[in-house]
């Protein structure tokens, strides 16, 4: 094979090279971006007895039974300059009969409820009812003001799982 014959290849080579890496390269520039993960407004966090629960680990979802606008909205921003996580805000069930503010919790004993309940006042009632959000749901209505300072940490008396905001 002579010299030129070599270097002939060697450069067809080295054309068919660049074009693939030209053709790769505009390919993967050219595609979306991957879409993340979504962050979710909580994580569940096992907790020993013993431990405390301060706010920082607990995420409220606050909702507004009253005619009042913005109320869950305030309220909720009160809960986050506290330290609390934010879970949903929203409109309370139709039905849902709130003269100040109740937690919708089915374990009232749970550390979590108890550290919410106490930053809610002395009309605070803590229901036997459900609704689908995360963590700690309080609902609010049309006398409810705003939040009072409360505890700053609750004692865990047994072993609970609670919905505590993402960290980082």
């Amino acid at each position: 094979m002579t010299r030129h014959v070599k270097t002939a290849l060697t450069l067809a080579f080295l054309v068919a090279l660049l074009i693939f890496g030209l053709a790769w390269g505009w390919s993967a520039m050219t595609q979306p971006f991957p879409k993340s993960a979504p962050v979710k407004a909580c994580y569940p966090t096992l907790l020993q007895a013993g431990d405390r629960v301060s706010a920082p680990k607990v995420t409220v979802s606050v909702f507004n039974a009253s005619r009042r606008v913005g109320l869950a909205d305030r309220t909720m921003s009160d809960f986050q300059d506290q330290g609390f996580g934010a879970g949903d805000v929203g409109n309370a069930p139709k039905k849902a009969t709130v003269r100040y503010a109740q937690v919708w919790s089915g374990d009232r004993s749970r550390p979590d409820v108890r550290l919410v309940a106490s930053r809610l006042g002395h009309h605070i009632l803590i229901a036997r009812k459900h609704i689908r959000a995360p963590g700690v749901v309080v609902v609010v209505g049309a006398q409810f003001q705003h939040l009072i300072p409360g505890r700053s940490s609750v004692k865990v008396t047994r072993t609970t799982t609670i919905c505590s905001p993402p960290t980082g």
